[in-house]
């Protein structure tokens, strides 16, 4: 589409830069493992990927669909695939060499008769059961898989050990995350007592990547960080304190639209559906061609901000499936096709995920993730 109405702006040498910073925070010998699931966190999954590959070891993903849109896209780096794939796709999921988290042994059966079948053996990464109660296999269950594992050696390696932290970036007190980590390294001890030794230990999100150099192990999983964002407040105010200096993040994401219609309107007018907000003086209104059905949220209704000409334009009325109004009565000069920014910076204002997302009582990755993948993401 050459002339989009509403699109997405990637700032390449952003997200290249954040991928630099978080080299230099783990360092060289561990391997950084991009975490592109849900369109890469709504910058673009194919966009994104194209642009860290060259840099890095691995491309994580949520979903064989995803996984598969990689590898139809040209992209030839390791891939691992951290979501549950249905025990009917995973002989698809295997000759295309994905790497597959396992936490189940059903997958790993079926893991083991596609091996056979293609005649080399599958890369196998084992969740293990820490504390996030999501998937992952209990410790009680080690002895159980090391067997199914023993008897699938010619077909399956377990090339990864892996577990997720359920309590790491919303707190200070890292009690609860310390505990997990300690699990971790315990079910590694049993594994190896079992005779399973992977080669990649991976715990690390964006946050205990930027907290705890004692999660970083051997590979790394750079989820919302690598698109300039801190996992969240608390995790930047325990960075302050443990002197985590060089760590410096740019946003990468600019979500942009246009003007479509300007309306003088009087006071006392009524703006959008359910007659939500009245005017209180003759105002003048920029309809946007953007809703809920492109991601800003009906949330925003009446307290939402968008910026056009560097200043700040409140919205009036409910915002619409495909459309919302905003006031710009007090910024001269505004022309139909204007460029409006939804989220980003125009001049020397910015609107923030996090802004927004304080707004509707969420998370940037919510406010990120929910952008209409339809829309054209442009790397400028």
């Amino acid at each position: 589409m050459p002339h989009p109405l509403v699109w997405v702006e990637i700032d390449r040498d952003a997200l290249l830069a954040n991928l630099r910073a978080f080299r230099r925070r783990v360092g060289r010998r561990v391997i950084l493992a991009p975490v592109i699931k849900a369109n890469a966190y709504g910058h673009g999954l194919v966009e994104v990927a194209r642009i860290v590959a060259p840099q890095v070891g691995f491309l994580a993903v949520q979903s064989l669909e995803e996984a598969q849109a990689l590898r139809s896209a040209g992209l030839r780096k390791p891939i691992l695939i951290l979501g549950y794939v249905p025990l009917a796709a995973l002989p698809e999921a295997a000759r295309a060499g994905f790497h597959l988290s396992v936490t189940n042994r059903e997958s790993l059966r079926a893991l083991a008769r596609a091996g056979r079948r293609l005649g080399r053996r599958v890369p196998v990464h084992l969740e293990l059961e820490t504390g996030t109660h999501r998937l992952g296999v209990a410790p009680e269950e080690l002895p159980a898989f090391a067997i199914a594992f023993e008897e699938a050696r010619d077909a399956v390696t377990i090339a990864g050990v892996s577990t997720h932290f359920a309590n790491i970036e919303d707190t200070t007190n890292h009690t609860y995350a310390r505990a997990q980590l300690r699990a971790y390294r315990a079910g590694l001890e049993r594994l190896a007592d079992l005779g399973l030794r992977p080669r990649l230990r991976h715990t690390a999100c964006s946050a205990a990547a930027i907290l705890f150099d004692e999660t970083h192990f051997d590979l790394v999983r750079l989820g919302i960080s690598l698109y300039g964002h801190w996992p969240s407040r608390e995790t930047l105010i325990s960075s302050r304190t443990r002197r985590v200096t060089n760590l410096r993040l740019r946003p990468v994401l600019a979500w942009k639209t246009r003007v479509a219609q300007l309306q003088d309107v009087p006071a006392g007018a009524t703006v959008g559906y359910g007659c939500s907000y009245r005017t209180t003086r003759r105002s003048r209104l920029a309809v946007l061609p953007v809703g809920y059905w492109d991601g800003y949220d009906r949330g925003l209704s009446n307290i939402g901000r968008v910026l056009v000409r560097g200043q700040e334009a409140p919205v009036r009325g409910r915002v619409c499936m495909n459309m919302t109004m905003v006031d710009v009565t007090d910024i001269p000069g505004v022309g139909l096709e204007d460029e409006v920014v939804l989220l980003g910076a125009q001049g020397r204002a910015q609107v923030s995920a996090e802004d927004l997302a304080h707004l509707l009582g969420s998370i940037p990755y919510e406010v990120l993730t929910r952008i209409n993948p339809t829309r054209p993401r442009v790397v400028i």
